[in-house]
């Protein structure tokens, strides 16, 4: 028996075996969950129907989130196949290339909008209508970072975004409380996925925070696939409203330079 035995999970976001997304469904499967996954277009479907029948799936449904009717149409399939459903996990974001670099005044009027509705409203748009098909004891959960609190450089919109994501997790915990569904944020460290590669200088980032982090490497989508499934078991039944770190330590770190660097005090003047 599984921790996650008889469950039912769908899983927003799926882009590739890289995704973050891709790590929270193998370890959820490997818990004993039956997975759902949506998919958008069909270059998207190509990617996501391989690995979602890899674990099993059968329900594997299209869905644009910024498009209400689309969400509703997912949800009548969800409900005719399920029935009822204990775990939702959002992992969705984007924003244009060009808002993800350079000067962070320089972001676009449609670009903020765009960036806002997809990154961090869709949590509410996935929700609202989830609500009446959730099991009691149900767990929603969404992937934030740390952008959300302090400046990372080139994250800009994002960065926004993610921070509305934060605020909107602890708003619907407090809603959902009374109905027995937990709300909680992961925050990655940074990895290398599709997502991500459209953040400018995402190779320095990668190899700074490696360095900087307390357990000096950076983390893996499985050890936030294994995080994601204690939130949604009953082990995290008390917690809820909450960002949970899995970055190595790096939120802990306030400054970070290289000691083993540190010049030789220069020598005293002779008298």
């Amino acid at each position: 028996m599984g921790l996650l035995s008889g469950k039912k999970a769908f899983i927003f976001g799926v882009a590739n075996d890289r995704s973050i997304a891709w790590g929270i469904a193998k370890a959820f499967h490997a818990e004993g969950a039956e997975l759902g996954f949506n998919f958008l277009g069909e270059a998207l479907e190509k990617r996501v129907r391989p690995l979602a029948e890899s674990v099993g799936a059968t329900l594997i449904l299209p869905c644009d989130v910024s498009k209400d009717d689309q969400i509703e149409t997912l949800y009548k399939d969800v409900e005719k196949a399920w029935g009822k459903f204990d775990i939702l996990v959002h992992c969705i974001a984007f924003a244009n290339r060009d808002e993800l670099s350079g000067a962070f005044s320089n972001i676009s009027r449609a670009g903020f909008h765009l960036a806002l509705d997809i990154s961090a409203y869709s949590l509410i748009a996935i929700t609202r209508p989830a609500i009446p098909l959730l099991n009691e004891g149900a767990s929603i959960m969404a992937l934030t970072y740390y952008a959300a609190e302090k400046v990372i450089p080139n994250y800009n919109v994002m960065a926004i975004a993610k921070s509305a994501l934060e605020c909107s997790v602890r708003y619907l915990a407090y809603d959902l409380g009374g109905k027995g569904i937990r709300v909680n944020a992961i925050s990655a460290g940074p990895i290398k996925t599709l997502a991500a590669s459209a953040v400018g200088g995402l190779k320095s980032m990668l190899k700074t925070a490696g360095e900087m982090t307390p357990l000096k490497r950076n983390v893996t989508q499985d050890e936030v696939g294994t995080t994601a499934t204690y939130l949604a078991s009953s082990w995290s039944s008390g917690v809820t409203g909450e960002v949970i770190y899995v970055d190595a330590g790096a939120n802990i770190v306030g400054m970070y330079f290289d000691e083993k660097k540190e010049e030789s005090p220069a020598p005293s003047a002779k008298p």
